[in-house]
C-alpha cells in the first residue's frame, strides 16, 4: 500500500519512494519534508525481486529506489534507472571513496550509499543451547529447531546460504552442483516453518519461530526485545550488502529525488 509519510500543509512537490518495509527513520522523512517543501508518498517491498517484478510489469509513478547491489547492476543493465551523475552531487564528496568504484555501479553514475551489512541467521539459545557456528543449523538442522525455522522469502538469499553451506562458489551454473543444492533444499525445506521477510524479526521476538534467517540490523532489534536470541556468524561465511538509492527512468519529480539522494549524504 501506498502510504503518505510526510506532508506539510499544501506542500509545494512531491516525492514517490518505492523502499524496503520498515527501512527508514520516520524523523529523516519529516525533516526532509520540511526542509524542501515536498510531501513523500511511500511503497514497499520485500525483496530484490519483487521491485523488478513490478518494474517489468510497467508500474510507473516511482521516482526513488533502494535496491541492493546486485539489483543496481541489474536495473541498470535492463535501462530501468536514471543516470543522474550522483557523483556531482553537491555532498558527494561526504561520501567514503571505497564505496564509490563499486562493482554494480562504478564511479556511482546511477547511485549512492544508503546501510550496508549481512544475511545471515539467529537462533534463541533458550530452545538451542547447542553451537549455532555453522549453516548446518538451517539445512540439517538439530531436533529442538525442526518445524521451527524461518527462511527470508528472498530466492537468493536462501540459495545463496545453500551453496555457501555445500562449499559451493555464488553464481553458479554447474549441473551437478546444482543438483546437489536442490537435494539439500528439498530435504531441508521439511525442517522449516515459513518463508517470510516482512516479518523475519518478529517470528524470532514472538517465538513463533526459534531460528531464521535475519538481516544483521533486524537481528540487532529483535534481540532487543527478546534477549536469548543470538546472531550467528557461521563458518561457511554469510552474504554482506548494499543498499542504494537509485532514480527509476523518466520520474515525476526528478529533481525532488536527486535533491533526497544528496540530503542523505548529509553527515549526522
Amino acid at each position: 500500500a501506498v502510504l503518505a509519510l510526510s506532508s506539510p500543509a499544501q506542500a509545494a512537490g512531491k516525492l514517490n519512494i518505492y523502499n524496503w518495509f520498515d527501512y527508514m527513520p520516520q524523523e529523516l522523512l519529516d525533516k526532509f519534508s520540511k526542509e524542501h517543501d515536498v510531501e513523500i508518498t511511500m511503497d514497499t517491498y520485500d525483496s530484490n525481486e519483487s521491485l523488478l517484478a513490478r518494474l517489468k510489469a510497467g508500474v510507473t509513478g516511482y521516482d526513488l529506489g533502494v535496491p541492493s547491489d546486485y539489483m543496481v547492476a541489474i536495473l541498470i543493465q535492463e535501462g530501468m534507472l536514471e543516470k543522474v551523475n550522483a557523483n556531482q552531487l553537491p555532498n558527494f564528496g561526504n561520501m567514503d571513496p571505497k564505496w564509490i568504484d563499486v562493482y554494480f555501479d562504478p564511479g556511482r553514475e546511477y547511485s549512492t550509499p544508503y546501510q550496508w551489512g549481512t544475511t545471515g541467521f539467529m537462533v534463541d539459545t533458550a530452545v538451542y543451547g547447542g553451537d549455532i557456528d555453522t549453516l548446518a543449523i538451517l539445512f540439517e538442522p538439530p531436533d529442538e529447531l525442526k518445524g521451527k525455522i524461518n527462511m527470508l522469502k528472498d530466492v537468493n538469499d536462501v540459495i545463496n546460504a545453500g551453496l555457501r553451506y555445500l562449499g559451493f562458489p555464488r553464481c553458479n551454473s554447474d549441473p551437478e552442483q546444482m543438483k546437489q543444492l536442490n537435494a539439500l533444499l528439498q530435504s531441508a525445506k521439511e525442517h522449516w516453518l515459513s518463508f517470510n521477510s516482512d516479518g523475519a524479526k518478529e517470528v524470532l521476538v514472538s517465538g513463533d519461530a526459534a531460528a531464521g534467517q535475519n538481516w544483521n540490523g533486524f537481528g540487532m532489534r529483535a534481540r532487543m526485545e527478546r534477549p536469548s536470541l543470538k546472531y550467528a556468524y557461521p563458518k561457511e561465511g554469510l552474504t554482506a550488502w548494499m543498499d542504494n538509492f537509485v532514480v527509476f527512468k523518466d520520474p515525476p519529480n526528478l529533481e525532488n529525488a536527486k535533491k533526497f539522494m544528496d540530503f542523505m549524504l548529509i553527515p549526522e
